[in-house]
């Protein structure tokens, strides 16, 4: 999938989000940079329809992670937003989640990057004058 990608509406957005979900594999980890109001609960609501999911999706703001289970794999879900300090998500079980073989996708990972292996998918939504936009972005992508 080439990036960037405009996004004139949700819908599309949902639809980038099943194509990322159709691509996802054991182990692979997704950050979505991007800011409030960007897309990315949208984005991940697409991804985890697209491995089988049909129950409702929510950001896990508060929740910190929401699992999702039963589908081709298993997904967690993180919200960093609220998370004060790297150890609250490694006694989460941040690692134990990444050692699991499932999809992780990340919201607002850069205010933890370093807890981030090699390897991960950096995706930033913005807002332009044309419109929404996806495109690859972060320490991984070149």
């Amino acid at each position: 999938m080439p990036l960037p990608v405009h996004l004139s509406n949700a819908g599309e957005t949902h639809a980038l989000g099943r194509e990322l979900g159709e691509a996802a594999g054991p182990g692979e980890v997704i950050a979505l940079l991007g800011d409030l109001g960007a897309g990315k609960t949208t984005l991940t609501q697409g991804m985890v329809r697209a491995l089988g999911y049909g129950q409702e999706v929510t950001s896990p703001t508060f929740s910190l992670v929401h699992e999702y289970r039963g589908g081709r794999l298993e997904i967690f879900h993180f919200d960093f937003y609220r998370v004060e300090d790297e150890h609250e998500l490694l006694d989460l079980g941040w690692d134990d989640y990444l050692e699991r073989g499932g999809l992780v996708i990340v919201e607002w990972p850069s205010l933890f990057p370093d807890l981030l292996p090699p390897g991960t998918k950096w995706i930033r939504l913005s807002h332009r004058e044309e419109g929404r936009f996806a495109e690859l972005s972060g320490p991984d992508c070149g």
